[in-house]
């Protein structure tokens, strides 16, 4: 492990030859929140197969009377496979590639330090989040983690490195006629491949890393005055996983000792400037809206805002992304087949999603509303926010160029800002690594 980088190369767990891949692999459990017949349907394909669908806890169910039984199940499902031989060791990077129609997102399988992380909004640590984290969130998830012998990562973090010069010449100079595993994805996922790298090649890898986080580097990439704290890796993907990862070591530290496996988190590395890496706006929706929307917007955004009905949700998407400063604009569904703009100027907040939330968070809290749900899609949003007592909000895309440089000069987003990618194009669940 580099102290200077805050990583080191991974010791990971993979399914045995024969294990059917197909069914070993599953999207990350924090999709789909919405939709438990997905969940449901995941279920009736895996069946009794092995499967990385009983060592996670979808999140569709955090809320669920049996949410005790179902930890525990999962806790003696790890012990299970790992007793039985359904996992076998692998050390030394992975180059993962994730392909999906035409294009191909490749990663790099790491284990950062979490005594490099902090997810606070003043953080200035090495590894930052990009967006708030909602520490109120992390309750079920420590449990989940706290006993597990595993963990399964859908964590994807980035790094701000447009030469390529860490994932991409590893890339092109690799061997991939021996896949360390190689598989079609469930519901549209696209196929995974990942590939182990050689002694020379990992080496070349943590060379590269520590190279992007020279202080000199990364004072000239963003403009910052000499002696502020470089930011090397920025949780793009599943920070309140990785955030309960690091609630969990700062409990245990004193007692297990630096050197324990829990100091450290098995994520996938990613070039934020990959062509293939899509990002996309995360919606919210509303459910058991009792209150009018457009009557508490008036009321809380006065002269400021204005409300501009359109005949489709597609001419709503158009303007809503077409929208520029000084204006801040998101859309509106429902109540039914209904569909409006709303624009406001002189906004709170620097972005649209943060006056946004601003604004549900208040509705929510004065009863108008029994709830929120973070959306991935807009045909999904569309079909939802239709639904009765239900409402729609359409946010648009933030450009992925500039993301990096505001967290380091601003801090991190306003919570669920952006998506890597829609639900489908999520992290699959492959690699395990042991943290006790």
């Amino acid at each position: 492990m580099h102290a200077s980088t805050g990583f080191r190369l991974p010791h990971l767990c993979l399914p045995r030859p024969g294990i059917d891949l197909a069914k070993w692999a599953v999207v990350a459990c924090d999709q789909y929140t919405a939709e438990p017949e997905y969940w449901q349907r995941v279920e009736r394909e895996v069946g009794d197969a092995p499967s990385t669908l009983q060592l996670i806890f979808p999140e569709v169910y955090l809320g669920a009377a049996d949410a005790p039984a179902r930890i525990a199940r999962i806790q003696a499902t790890m012990r299970r496979y790992l007793a039985e031989g359904l996992l076998v060791d692998h050390d030394g990077a992975v180059l993962v590639e994730r392909r999906i129609g035409t294009h191909t997102r490749r990663g790099l399988m790491l284990e950062l330090d979490l005594e490099h992380y902090d997810f606070s909004a003043s953080s200035t640590s090495l590894i930052r989040p990009t967006e708030g984290t909602i520490v109120e969130r992390l309750a079920p998830r420590i449990e989940v983690r706290r006993e597990a012998e595993l963990e399964l990562p859908h964590i994807l973090v980035l790094i701000d490195d447009p030469q390529g010069s860490v994932i991409e010449p590893v890339a092109a100079q690799h061997d991939r006629s021996r896949p360390l595993y190689d598989t079609a994805l469930m519901s549209g996922g696209g196929r995974v491949g990942g590939h182990a790298l050689t002694a020379g090649q990992g080496a070349q890898v943590e060379r590269a890393l520590q190279a992007l986080a020279e202080p000199r580097a990364f004072e000239a990439r963003y403009a910052v005055p000499a002696g502020t704290p470089p930011m090397l890796f920025a949780v793009g993907d599943g920070n309140h996983s990785l955030a309960t990862a690091r609630a969990i070591w700062q409990q245990a530290k004193a007692t297990v000792g630096l050197q324990h496996p829990s100091r450290y988190a098995l994520v996938e590395v990613v070039n934020i400037h990959d062509p293939a890496l899509a990002f996309e706006p995360i919606h919210r929706l509303l459910f058991g809206v009792r209150g009018d929307v457009r009557q508490a917007l008036a009321q809380g955004f006065g002269a400021r805002v204005r409300i501009h009905d359109v005949a489709t949700a597609e001419a709503m998407r158009q303007r809503v992304q077409a929208a520029a400063a000084p204006l801040q604009a998101f859309g509106l569904i429902g109540p039914g087949a209904r569909f409006a703009v709303v624009e406001i100027g002189d906004a709170p907040s620097s972005l649209a999603v943060g006056t946004l939330q601003a604004f549900v968070d208040d509705f929510i809290a004065r009863g108008s509303a029994e709830q929120v749900d973070y959306v991935h899609g807009d045909d999904v949003l569309e079909r939802l926010g239709q639904q009765p007592g239900q409402i729609g909000l359409q946010l648009a895309t933030v450009a992925k160029s500039e993301l990096l440089k505001r967290v380091v000069l601003e801090g991190p987003l306003p919570r669920k800002t952006f998506s890597m990618g829609e639900a489908h194009e999520k992290r699959f669940y492959i690699e395990a690594r042991r943290i006790r």
